[in-house]
């Protein structure tokens, strides 16, 4: 399992990669094998802004639906439509084809609160 070091995780197994005030959110490699093969992606609009740990959207599974928390206040800038066509891309290629959604961060020192590869893993028992 693949837990990459430039990244900040959430105890809600999202992934969020900051770059400037920028964040990139998609969810980990731990949750998609949880969940199983991914069939649908809700997406939210570009233009809400949502404050840290409100849901989302959603991934749906075969056998279950799990909602998305976000990691970190922020306006969604982007949203990653290819999921929409190819919600699979979630189980394949969760850190980079995967993507969610990026925010413009509101409150950089939320992500005080998030953890590092090492913390995640220990949260998950790896």
């Amino acid at each position: 399992m693949n837990f990459p070091e430039n990244l900040y995780y959430s105890k809600e197994h999202t992934w969020l990669k900051v770059d400037g005030t920028t964040g990139t959110i998609g969810i980990t490699e731990f949750a998609q094998s949880e969940l199983g093969e991914i069939v649908y992606v809700e997406l939210p609009n570009v233009g809400q802004t949502f404050k840290a740990d409100e849901i989302f959207g959603s991934v749906e599974a075969v056998k279950t639906t799990s909602d998305l928390f976000i990691p970190v206040s922020g306006n969604i800038i982007a949203k990653n439509d290819a999921l929409l066509k190819n919600p699979e891309l979630v189980n394949s290629d969760p850190f980079v084809a995967a993507w969610i959604i990026k925010i413009e961060i509101d409150e950089p020192s939320e992500i005080n609160n998030l953890l590092n590869a090492t913390n995640y893993q220990n949260l998950i028992g790896i």
